[in-house]
């Protein structure tokens, strides 16, 4: 019977970047002295890490949560916050443990440059994303943040500018937003600053994708570089099918002798995958 069953690989670059794996171990540490630990919004974009920390004790709150929060301890997850939430922190006596991201800090502190020498700045970005909005208040939300390069047509831009990335889109995308802009007779002064943890997945992955007949993309439904990676997987393999969850595996979709290639986004977890690689080897 060897022969029928699906032949199963995990793409070993896939899984946290540094980024997540040293906000969780911080929160590991903390969880296992104290018990319990505050987080302020998800530590990471995947619900199944989320119910895991939460069985250890974490905590997550939002920001009006931490207005009412006094004498704890709050973790804050690697995609970084906005000065605001220093302020608060300040005036409630909480203890931050700030797990941001230096990528994302580095971001943060080019932009708050930008805007102290009065350049106009565009971020190209995700709207409401948590990354983006602590980018945005560095700016003291004067920045403009658009997802999409429509978004701009109807939009009146000063004539040069300093165009910015959330530090989890498209490198490709970010060019070519920047050469379109360009053309339609703007000075933009292009700061890439892009994760290259996230930008060398995209080169890889198409070497990946290829090498099976499937493609398992295992991802939050949240995850904007789960979004990207899951694009770059099915443009090389348009049999790529995109779960969150073990559950939700369609056996229907695979075939005996199938070899099937598992990978994931920035932020799922290893375990995770393991345990869909699991499931696919029952079918």
């Amino acid at each position: 019977m060897g022969e029928y069953n699906l032949q199963v690989t995990i793409d070993q670059d896939s899984g946290f970047c540094f980024g997540v794996v040293f906000a969780i171990d911080m929160a590991e540490e903390i969880l296992d002295e104290d018990g319990y630990l505050y987080c302020l919004g998800d530590i990471v974009h995947n619900d199944e890490e989320v119910a895991r920390l939460k069985g250890k004790g974490l905590r997550i709150i939002d920001h009006t949560q931490l207005k009412d929060l006094h004498n704890e301890k709050v973790l804050i997850r690697a995609h970084g916050e906005a000065p605001e939430t220093y302020r608060t922190a300040l005036e409630n006596n909480i203890t931050l443990i700030d797990a941001s991201c230096p990528v994302v800090l580095k971001l943060q502190n080019r932009i708050k440059t930008s805007y102290d020498n009065s350049e106009k700045i565009l971020i190209f970005g995700k709207h409401g994303h948590a990354e983006v909005i602590g980018l945005e208040g560095q700016t003291n939300n004067e920045a403009l943040v658009f997802q999409d390069i429509a978004e701009l047509d109807n939009v009146e831009l000063p004539a040069n500018f300093t165009l910015y990335s959330q530090t989890t889109k498209s490198m490709d995308k970010f060019y070519a937003i920047k050469d379109e802009l360009q053309s339609r007779g703007y000075d933009v002064k292009a700061n890439d600053t892009i994760c290259r943890q996230v930008s060398n997945r995209d080169k890889d992955l198409p070497k990946f994708a290829i090498r099976f007949n499937k493609i398992v993309f295992v991802s939050g439904r949240k995850s904007s570089n789960g979004k990207v990676l899951y694009e770059v997987c099915k443009k090389h393999n348009p049999y790529t099918y995109f779960i969150s969850a073990v559950d939700e595996l369609d056996k229907t979709l695979f075939s005996p002798g199938d070899t099937v290639g598992i990978a994931g986004a920035t932020s799922t977890p290893m375990w995770l995958m393991q345990d869909v690689k699991t499931a696919l080897e029952q079918f």
